[in-house]
């Protein structure tokens, strides 16, 4: 793969005011990021970010997805990424992934909306 990755954001379908999103990024001189989330109601939901990067502790995982929960969809990458940083606090150990690269993956994934 080169240097450039062009977005990856499919929308799988929408149903009952919910909108299935998909997107993807890797960052740049680390790994690949994906976000798979809803949207109902303006906010996110559903939210599930996974990839090929590591996270100490395990955990932090399911931290940011329920941190990205029920934020407005609308608030934009800076926004998500300030929340993430903050639910994993100092503590917690990224490799190859960023609060920022995330919120890049959760961005490309509403770039499919409607």
């Amino acid at each position: 793969m080169g240097l450039y990755e062009p977005p990856s954001a499919v929308q799988n379908h929408s149903r009952h005011g919910v909108t299935k999103m998909h997107g993807e990024y890797k960052m740049p001189g680390g790994k690949l990021i994906v976000a798979d989330l809803d949207v109902r109601n303006g906010n996110l939901t559903g939210v599930r970010i996974s990839g090929d990067f590591f996270l100490e502790p395990d955990s932090a995982l399911t931290m940011i997805d329920v941190a990205l929960e029920g934020l407005p969809a609308a608030a934009g990458s800076k926004h998500h990424a300030a929340v993430i940083a903050a639910a994993l606090g100092r503590h917690v150990r990224m490799f190859g992934v960023s609060p920022e690269a995330i919120a890049v993956a959760v961005q490309r994934a509403l770039e499919t909306r409607p």
